[in-house]
């Protein structure tokens, strides 16, 4: 199956020459260009046409990474990228596209259900992005959340979601997956949920491709050392540790926390009820990393595991599968942010493959999806 979309190129000259079928991509909530970076990366051939995603337009509410997105995705096409809320974007002002992807927030998913929660301005903002797939009919989209979100509303907030991405426009037909990214060459325990939609029309079906280092994950040292982050790198500045920080990781081995080392009594930490297990933990050098996250007071910052320090940004960036000559703009917290809200790109890079190959009708390997059917969905019912 060869898709003919808008922007096919093929020179006049030469018969022989190679076709690109270019799919142009919309994004909201586009964040620093996870997701875009790794769409631009993916490219699948069959016979002597090239299957690839470009960068269309592009929206985000923060100017920081707005600003990353330009320099790192589209330096040559700065209006691209629109810095504005989803809620008030006037979306005539949006080119024709032919594939759509975003990451939404999950702010309001407690009040789905009550009228409100749909319809209110500061309802699910997913439904914003189901509008611009009313509006423009892409032949795919891609939508990525937290794992979280499955059990939100016991289920029905999750299914609710399914269901409007499903009846969208023309109609697609979904396959929604729990990916776990460090079985697909991230060195991180990073796992979200991303449903990808084929337009019913197209009569296929986007297949889960089949994990690539599941059993032999990259560990954490392998990711940061191999090779060595080259000393003119951006975003790699030390974060000054206190006296008692660095005291504290002392005593904390790699894979150990503020809460399974044997810290002196002067050390811990005097906290009660919930004892989060990312807090002062080292990062353990022969594993994956865990979880980089975006936000979160003293100890949430990830630590290395030799070196008695939080880690740098560009050090996250790594972990995140994000170049080094990846420049991220704002102060380090903004910079914190971008990086630990991110999509990896090599991770979903493999996902874009996929989608190239099922629309170019290029087999590949694949396993079952988490959610398999909308019924299940509605039960709530995941394989693991």
């Amino acid at each position: 199956m060869v898709v003919e979309v808008a922007k096919s190129r093929k020179s006049k000259s030469n018969s022989h020459a190679i076709q690109k079928q270019v799919f142009r991509l919309g994004e909201f909530f586009c964040g620093p260009g996870g997701l875009a970076f790794g769409a631009n990366l993916a490219k699948v051939k069959k016979g002597r046409v090239e299957y690839s995603i470009e960068h269309e337009w592009a929206s985000d509410y923060d100017s920081d990474s707005c600003q990353t997105f330009i320099d790192n995705i589209c330096p040559d096409r700065p209006h691209s990228v629109i810095h504005h809320d989803v809620r008030t974007l006037d979306l005539t002002r949006l080119k024709k596209i032919d594939a759509f992807a975003y990451g939404f927030p999950c702010n309001d998913f407690s009040i789905v259900g009550e009228q409100k929660g749909f319809d209110g301005s500061f309802g699910p903002l997913y439904l914003h992005g189901v509008k611009v797939i009313d509006m423009f009919g892409p032949l795919f989209f891609v939508a990525e959340n937290v794992g979280g979100l499955s059990s939100a509303n016991e289920g029905k907030a999750f299914a609710k979601i399914i269901s409007d991405l499903e009846s969208a426009g023309k109609g697609y037909v979904t396959t929604t997956n729990l990916y776990k990214f460090e079985e697909y060459g991230v060195p991180q325990k990073r796992h979200r949920i991303i449903v990808v939609g084929m337009r019913s029309d197209l009569g296929v079906m986007f297949k889960v491709p089949k994990p690539t280092t599941g059993h032999n994950p990259i560990a954490v040292r392998t990711a940061l050392e191999n090779p060595p982050i080259p000393h003119s790198a951006s975003n790699n500045e030390l974060t000054k540790q206190s006296k008692t920080v660095v005291e504290r990781l002392k005593f904390t081995k790699p894979g150990e926390n503020a809460w399974t080392a044997n810290l002196p009594e002067h050390l811990k930490l005097n906290v009660k009820g919930a004892k989060l297990s990312q807090i002062y933990r080292r990062l353990d050098p022969d594993k994956p990393s865990y979880t980089i996250t975006g936000s979160g007071g003293g100890g949430t910052h990830g630590y290395h595991w030799l070196e008695n320090r939080a880690l740098t940004s560009r050090e996250r960036a790594r972990i995140q599968t994000f170049p080094d000559n990846y420049v991220f703009h704002g102060s380090k917290e903004s910079v914190r942010k971008q990086i630990g809200m991110a999509v990896p790109p090599l991770g979903v890079k493999i996902i874009f493959e996929a989608i190239l190959k099922t629309l170019a009708g290029v087999d590949y390997p694949h396993v079952n999806a988490s959610w398999s059917t909308q019924v299940n969905l509605f039960r709530g019912a995941y394989r693991d």
